[in-house]
């Protein structure tokens, strides 16, 4: 299918009645008009002073005295200084009659949480943290499936300034201290396992490694997701640190206090643990879950994610416009692709966030949600983790919903939130993202660092926002926050991703334009795989790139080169992707396996990967091999005959153990 052909457009009537058209009416009354969107988004990026002061307006933050943006400049950007704000307290503000969570698990009933109750069990977990000697500044860790307990954790601990960090209990312990090592938790919030494909994980004794690998943890709170017996690792149960009554208290927090840290891989070093802050992170989403996603109170917001990725605070985010959350654990594919589906008729969800890939394989499975379900009040789909295809886009007016507004959305976890993304008054057009959000100065950059339009070219940033790292953990120079968004344009963000910016202000990504990894909306660094995989004996070098297509869901190749007299068996194939899935997650597993004669690297030691990916994508190797740059420039024409059969080649190679 063409990208580009209309599939959808708001009628009026529902356009006036968008969070984003309230929002424009209120600037009409303060004399500020706009002649349709493109010119209210060149206003918000050209004058931010002025949007992020109207931002501030309208949600009501708080009525401090204030500096909108004392300093106009990345890095170093100094948002509301002088304000103070708790991202909990704005929260409990927004309090609605009724409930707050909805918390289903695969195979369990599900349960809910009214927003008084979770406000009273917020109060008394934070109550337990400072009385475990928790206090403004400290971290608490948090390995815990997507359940009520988690919400309550992230909240307890804005609103006494501690700092929030989460990985999903499908990480390995090494995956989990090579994160949390870094930050130095005091407290660690663990579940005892999780359900996925109708399989109870155990994850009680990964538990008790983390902890003993984690010298400044002092105590353990932990959260029962099933029927086991306590581990008796000295924890504290849920049930007891949520149990006292305490009145609710809010401290006041600069604006740039942190709120909480996620991890971003690269392809060097170790995660990045990235650090937001308390008022950024709560101006940004507000703005973003109001007029890009339309959430409004009493809504019931669904996104499918775990607490590992960054759609998990994105989706809390959503109780800051009195919204009541929708959590899952489990499989989306399970018992089959209907789960998800169900999920959202069953919980009357309004709107549905899920991945790229999920809608592919829905598409690919021939599934019709729209014989199949009642979704009488789902109103808006969101899409994001990877490109989706204009095929995608159709078959979700063909066969999901045919009168919903399908928003596909691109941004990242180092800015927690979207770049370009949906609008509610704008049409949706086949394989496009709708417009570039507010407040968000994108561009496309060409080899000579100019902007474009209608040509693909790098996403770049070129002006400040307040949900960017205030900095990176441990990073006391700011070198590693520079050099990872800042060193190929000097005062300018370059994120990592091809964008085309077309001439109606819509656009479209193609995925990324540097060798890190991504896999179920979650970016990997290779660094980490390396790691693990060049521990085997074994294996004397490796090489993994992504070859996932513009649409569908990442396609992991790992390439090994073996010690002498070595070969890939069937069981050192296992042991190699044994040890990813225990060291790492199951996602680290790579969809191809292949023994490879070497790895080729620069004659400074840097492997390949960028330029052997675009080759093994059908890119001229004449036109992305430099073999003067090589250390062993034949070592490349192994990958350049590989590349000539294409993917399923490809993968029918590593089913066969055929490869160097």
């Amino acid at each position: 299918m063409k990208p580009g052909r209309l599939l959808w457009k708001p009628d009026p009537k529902s356009a006036r009645k968008t969070n984003i058209a309230a929002y424009l009416k209120w600037l009409e009354k303060r004399g500020i008009a706009f002649d349709g969107y493109q010119d209210l988004w060149k206003w918000s990026v050209d004058d931010l002073e002025a949007f992020w002061a109207t931002v501030w307006k309208y949600f009501d933050v708080s009525d401090a005295d204030y500096i909108v943006l004392e300093e106009r400049k990345m890095p170093g950007a100094k948002w509301f200084s002088g304000a103070d704000v708790n991202f909990a307290e704005r929260v409990f503000s927004a309090k609605q009659d009724g409930v707050a969570l909805e918390a289903r698990a695969e195979g369990s009933r599900p349960k809910t949480m009214t927003w008084d109750a979770l406000e009273k069990k917020t109060a008394a977990l934070a109550s337990s943290l400072r009385a475990m000697g928790v206090e403004q500044g400290d971290r608490v860790a948090a390995f815990i499936h997507n359940g009520a307990e988690a919400v309550v954790g992230v909240l307890a601990c804005a609103s006494i300034g501690a700092v929030w960090t989460s990985c999903s209990p499908d990480f390995g312990v090494p995956a989990v201290v090579d994160r949390f090592g870094q930050v130095g938790p005091k407290v660690l919030l663990a579940s005892d396992g999780y359900a996925y494909n109708g399989q109870w994980h155990s994850r009680t004794e990964e538990v008790r490694k983390m902890a003993a690998a984690l010298p400044t943890v002092k105590s353990v709170i932990e959260v029962r997701a099933g029927e086991e017996e306590s581990p008796g690792y000295g924890a504290v149960s849920w049930e007891d640190a949520t149990a006292g009554k305490a009145s609710p208290e809010y401290e006041p927090l600069p604006f740039d206090h942190p709120l909480w840290i996620l991890y971003s891989s690269g392809t060097t070093g170790p995660p990045k643990p990235i650090v937001h802050g308390n008022g950024g992170i709560t101006v940004e989403l507000l703005k973003e879950l109001s007029f890009h996603n339309d959430i409004r109170p009493n809504d019931r917001f669904f996104w499918f994610t775990t607490t590992g990725w960054m759609m998990w605070n994105y989706l809390v985010g959503g109780l800051l416009l009195g919204a009541t959350l929708v959590l899952y654990s489990g499989s989306p594919g399970y018992p089959d692709l209907d789960a998800l589906w169900g999920l959202a008729e069953k919980a009357e969800v309004t709107f549905l966030g899920t991945g790229a890939a999920f809608l592919s394989s829905c598409l690919k499975a021939g599934t019709e949600p729209a014989s199949t379900h009642r979704l009488p009040k789902l109103r808006g789909i969101g899409s994001t983790g990877s490109p989706l295809s204009a095929e995608c886009f159709e078959w979700v007016y063909s066969k999901a919903k045919p009168d919903v507004w399908l928003a596909s959305i691109s941004g990242g976890t180092d800015v927690c939130t979207a770049f370009v993304g949906g609008s509610p008054t704008l049409p949706v057009n086949a394989g496009e993202i709708q417009c570039r959000c507010l407040g968000a100065k994108v561009e496309a950059y060409d080899s000579d660092g100019r902007p474009v339009v209608g040509e693909t070219g790098e996403l770049v940033i070129t002006e400040p926002m307040p949900s960017m790292p205030l900095f990176l953990w441990g990073d006391a120079d700011g070198r590693r926050y520079t050099e990872s968004y800042f060193s190929t344009y000097p005062g300018v963000w370059r994120h990592g991703d091809w964008i085309e910016v077309t001439e109606r202000g819509t656009c479209r990504i193609y995925g990324r334009s540097d060798a890190t990894l991504k896999r179920h909306g979650v970016r990997m660094g290779t660094s980490e795989i390396y790691r693990a995989v060049e521990s085997i004996e074994e294996v004397a070098d490796s090489l993994a790139v992504d070859l996932g297509s513009p649409g569908e869901e990442s396609r992991l190749a790992l390439f090994v080169a073996l010690a002498p007299g070595k070969t890939l068996d069937d069981g050192l194939r296992g042991k190699i992707n044994g040890r990813l899935k225990s060291d790492l997650s199951p996602r680290h597993v790579p969809d191809v396996l292949l023994q490879v004669p070497s790895v080729p690297r620069t004659v400074s030691g840097k492997k390949l990967e960028v330029p052997i990916k675009r080759v093994m994508m059908g890119a001229d190797p004449e036109k992305v091999l430099n073999r003067d740059s090589l250390s062993d420039p034949s070592s490349v024409d192994f990958y350049v005959r590989l590349s000539k059969g294409g993917w399923e080649s490809l993968k029918s190679a590593s089913e066969e153990g055929r490869g160097g």
